[in-house]
């Protein structure tokens, strides 16, 4: 182990001293001298054998002082460098980390615990005291703690050497894995220097506990399956192990396996790299016994039949993600280690809804969304959008007039900030009592109704498809259009991140350049069928007959634009280029791409820009749609396409007040049953503000329906709470009463309003 004491900043001019200045204090010769009591030197009369000695008691004190000492030299807003670096200097090569280690390896009990006491204070000192630009001062000294204890003999589960392996763990973000490449002399020299062996020894040392902490996970129910600080730890030093191998290997690639002689001579790390992959391959055997596990109690707890859930399981998907690192290092390992997880697909996408969070990246099923169902997928991408509140500490007010509700929106989020947003939104109509979470469905639904509405001309119905929109390469008739496209990219992000569908959905052209992806021919079949299909006769016209200029074509598009036409050329010098059969394909991808990406370019970065501003990380927007299929986000923004199920509502809806077996309740549900489609929705909406269910139906609703027994008088229409999904209505007394009152409520006209809070 290394350090680099080169970092510019030691020589920085206000340093008025050197390091050689700072030799051994008295403090510290102090401390290494103390002499420690050997095993098998006399012990006086009078003393017992598991009492402290004088001698390990001014050690222990010594350690504080010097600790102390370190920090008070340097008594200023930041520790100095210089300073700190010959303190530590002196206590490593003067052997006082050795002595520590021997005080902590003696039989005797009062030595032993001298010694733990005084390893943890210095190890914590480094972790908490120092400023973490200077924590790589410490890595030499506290991966030595970890040699010495384990060349002494001590157990790599001795809770001692454990706390100093997942300190040092922690500190893997100041660290250079030395690689055997040029990269070891042109890093960054403000980190500490470390070996690929030492290193790749806490890899293997780990990857073999946790491989046997599945095993018996899987043998024993009662074992407590891998333990969070083995985990942490592994991805701490897998990271930049799997990066020093990269940089490495360099233009050599992945790790043929098994690797060949010549492959053998050039890594000068050849056999820790065979070792890794073995072990690598029994966690990932280890790992698939424990999916298979999980599945059989998952099956039987659906069953109903309670069968717990293996301990350990939370620990799954970060090992899952560790390994999935290290299958990228190996030819063929990668397509191995995806089989499994197909094979375990129940049990991954169990691991990704149950533990997957906000807090810890999982970009990499990205590349594993096929492992993915929708339900997971769903959860993945909801994740890079804040959680919506309820309790709202800086909530943003909006008074909105229905008659102008997309200017008087977009007017309120033009003076709103992300933040803001993200807050919570309260939102009232002007001239109405209701208010809440109910209002702010509604308020979803119309806006984004009139964002789509095609006389708007932001956006473009698809001729084959209705709901699907894509931007209008027109939209330039308003002045403001870039700007209402970044509305709403926050519109369609807030509406996702509450969880209301709005009944649209995108152009699968429009989906793709959101998801940074490339547009072909058969993605454009909705958007615009005509184009389609006389693209699709060009490339399978007869070859003789393109060649003979029948169809009189150059790379040239005539553009309709705001009442006048122009010709644009596909490229440079594209009038004078002649449709043939060997340059027809490309003249079909520059008319698509000008269609359908050149001239909404700016609609389409402006969406994206909106959109971005409510996620977590404004980075993920591209992240967010490649993480979904087209068909996901459809049923994440219109939700269910399928008739609502009166059987469906019953067993979601709950009574306060009244019974099931009550005739109101009996009449209620008989009605609702002969509605035509149509009356359901709007007495769906009237209920709960809902417009469209998700895709699950009404168990995915944020919570049950209720039916409350309202005590006025029976010639009162029925009320609604949309906040709590409340309908209240009166004792009526008859059916015939009953279906006079729903049917009032149930008329497009009147449906709506009637909610309060």
């Amino acid at each position: 182990m290394s350090l680099d004491y080169t970092h510019p900043r030691l020589d920085r001019p206000s340093s008025k001293r050197k390091l050689d200045d700072y030799g051994p204090t008295d403090d510290e010769s102090d401390l290494v001298s103390v002499r420690m009591r050997k095993d098998n030197d006399p012990i006086p009369a009078g003393e017992e054998k598991d009492q402290n000695t004088v001698s390990t008691k001014v050690l222990s004190n010594k350690v504080k002082e010097f600790l102390s000492e370190i920090t008070s030299d340097n008594n200023s807003k930041l520790i100095a460098e210089v300073p700190t670096a010959g303190h530590l200097q002196v206590f490593s090569t003067s052997c006082a980390p050795a002595a520590l280690v021997m005080l902590y390896m003696s039989p005797y009990k009062g030595n032993k615990e001298r010694g733990d006491e005084s390893i943890r204070r210095f190890v914590s000192w480094g972790l908490n005291a120092l400023p973490k630009c200077l924590r790589f001062l410490c890595v030499p000294i506290v991966l030595e703690f970890c040699k010495l204890m384990n060349r002494g003999g001590s157990s790599r589960r001795d809770p001692l050497y454990c706390f100093c392996r997942s300190s040092l763990a922690s500190m893997m973000d100041c660290v250079r894995v030395m690689n055997g490449s040029k990269h070891n002399v042109c890093g960054d020299s403000s980190k500490a220097l470390i070996s690929f062996q030492d290193v790749h020894l806490f890899v293997i040392e780990l990857m073999a506990r946790l491989c046997n902490d599945l095993e018996a996970s899987v043998t024993s129910p009662a074992s407590p399956g891998p333990s969070s600080s083995d985990v942490s730890d592994l991805t701490a030093f897998l990271v930049p192990l799997c990066t020093a191998i990269v940089e490495h290997r360099g233009s050599m690639g992945s790790i043929p396996l098994p690797m060949r002689e010549g492959d053998y001579k050039l890594s000068c790390y050849a056999t820790e790299i065979k070792s890794l992959h073995v072990v690598f391959d029994a966690l990932v055997g280890s790992l698939e016994q424990s999916l298979e596990k999980l599945e059989e109690c998952l099956a039987v707890k659906e069953k109903g039949e309670g069968e717990h859930l293996p301990l350990g399981c939370a620990h799954y998907l970060t090992i899952l993600k560790d390994m999935n690192s290290l299958s990228s290092l190996y030819c063929g390992a990668q397509d191995k280690f995806g089989r499994i997880l197909k094979r375990r697909k129940v049990a991954v996408c169990h691991l990704i809804i149950k533990y997957a969070t906000r807090s810890n990246d999982q970009r990499w099923l990205l590349k594993r969304k096929g492992v993915m169902d929708f339900e997971c997928r769903r959860h993945f991408a909801m994740m890079m959008l804040p959680e919506a509140k309820e309790d709202y500490e800086e909530i943003h007010e909006m008074l909105i007039d229905r008659s102008q509700i997309l200017a008087e929106s977009f007017e309120y989020f033009s003076q709103a900030g992300p933040e803001t947003l993200r807050a919570g939104l309260f939102m009232e109509f002007k001239n109405e009592e209701a208010t809440g979470p109910g209002v702010l469905r509604e308020w979803f639904c119309l806006v984004c109704q009139a964002i789509f509405n095609p006389q708007n001309a932001l956006f473009l119905a698809c001729p084959n498809d209705r709901r699907r929109f894509f931007p209008n390469p027109a939209s330039k008739v308003d002045p403001l259009h870039l700007k209402y496209f970044k509305f709403c990219g926050r519109v369609i992000a807030l509406a996702l991140m509450h969880k209301v569908q709005v009944g649209i959905v995108f152009d699968r052209v429009f989906f793709l350049q959101l998801a940074g992806k490339n547009v072909s021919l058969e993605d454009i079949h909705d958007a615009d069928p005509c184009l389609y299909s006389s693209c699709k006769k060009i490339l399978e016209m007869d070859a003789e007959m393109v060649d003979s200029d029948a169809l009189g074509l150059t790379f040239v598009l005539d553009v309709e634009e705001l009442g006048s036409r122009r010709i644009v050329e596909l490229c440079p010098g594209g009038k004078n280029i002649v449709v043939n059969s060997r340059n027809r394909e490309a003249y079909v991808k520059y008319l698509i791409e000008h269609r359908f990406v050149i001239s909404i370019t700016e609609q389409v970065a402006c969406f994206a820009q909106g959109f971005s501003d409510i996620l977590c990380d404004s980075k993920l927007q591209k992240c967010f749609f490649e993480s979904l299929e087209l068909e996901d986000l459809d049923w994440m923004l219109h939700g269910s396409e399928n008739a609502i199920s009166v059987e469906d509502w019953k067993a979601h809806t709950e009574y306060r007040g009244y019974k099931e077996t009550d005739p109101q309740i009996l009449w209620f549900w008989k009605i609702v049953g002969q509605m035509s489609a149509d009356q359901r929705k709007v007495l769906l909406f009237f209920w709960t503000s809902v417009k469209y269910l998700p895709v699950e139906g009404f168990s995915g609703l944020a919570s049950p329906l209720f039916i409350h027994k309202a005590s006025e008088s029976y010639n009162r229409l029925p009320s609604s709470h949309t906040c709590f999904y409340q309908l209240c209505f009166a004792p009526y007394p008859s059916m015939a009463v009953m279906e006079d009152r729903l049917r009032i409520i149930t008329q497009e006209h009147v449906g709506s309003s009637f909610g309060t809070w």
